[in-house]
């Protein structure tokens, strides 16, 4: 059966975006790589299009970061992230708070494997138990355990990060 790809693409992109963003930390190029997902998978017909669509985006996203390393080139770490409905500009104080907010996820990420990583931007970009599975060659049966491990690891890896960054300034 054929893919309605129109209609996967208005289910799935903010989705899309957001776990790519959280993998290389620059909106624009978020957006690009979606894009290229998207283009990829015209002519596609997988069982399952909203995780074959983060398969190919992380691996597309890996490549990325692959070759940016071959070419000592560095990844843009930080650009921020703008409340959409924020109607006021925010002080420079709400500025850096965010930014410090950003950069402590960004570290705690940072300190997971790269399965856990993967697990929970999986699952915060709205994929289900299933759709993880399926991106991630885990079974349906591990991600619950999977994910729920992951977390404790992350809560632990920012508590550790906040008190390291905190002793520090």
């Amino acid at each position: 059966m054929a893919v309605d790809w129109a209609d996967v693409y208005r289910q799935t992109y903010r989705d899309l975006v957001r776990f790519l963003h959280r993998l290389v930390w620059d909106a624009d190029r978020a957006q690009d790589l979606a894009q290229d997902a998207f283009a990829r998978a015209l002519g596609q017909s997988p069982e399952n299009p909203r995780a074959w669509l983060f398969r190919v985006a992380k691996n597309l996203a890996n490549d990325e970061a692959r070759s940016a390393i071959r070419r000592r080139k560095h990844l843009v770490l930080i650009k921020g992230e703008a409340e959409a409905n924020q109607e006021a500009a925010p002080t420079p104080q709400e500025t850096f708070e965010q930014e410090e907010r950003v950069a402590a996820v960004q570290r705690a990420l940072a300190q997971l494997g790269e399965r856990d990583r993967e697990v929970l931007l999986l699952w915060d970009a709205g994929l289900n138990y299933t759709e993880i599975a399926e991106a991630t060659g885990l079974s349906a049966g591990a991600i619950g355990t999977t994910l729920s491990r992951a977390r404790q690891r992350l809560v632990a890896a920012h508590d550790a990060s906040e008190r390291s960054h905190v002793a520090r300034g």
